[in-house]
């Protein structure tokens, strides 16, 4: 069944998963002129702009790269951090 939501409540929902994603990371959002909440709303917004934006053709394939992307540069941040960690 596929279920007809708004934009708001796509987001709300975008937003939930996210955050449940992050059980076990400790992100620290002090270095953010934004709150948590509205960093998760923005980044939603954004994703979602993205997806209409794109023909929904090329959409899957766009979603892909986009993700390993972000997990490729999530992994050299990570790994930074680590490395400046390990120097203190």
């Amino acid at each position: 069944m596929t279920e007809t939501l708004t934009r708001s409540e796509a987001v709300g929902k975008i937003i939930t998963l996210s955050k449940e994603m992050l059980i076990n990371e400790n992100i620290d959002f002090s270095l953010l002129n934004i709150s948590e909440d509205d960093a998760y709303e923005m980044v939603a917004n954004n994703v979602l702009t993205q997806m209409y934006e794109t023909p929904e053709t090329y959409r899957e394939t766009v979603f892909m790269a986009s993700m390993t992307k972000i997990l490729v540069e999530n992994l050299l941040l990570k790994a930074q951090l680590q490395k400046i960690n390990g120097s203190q």
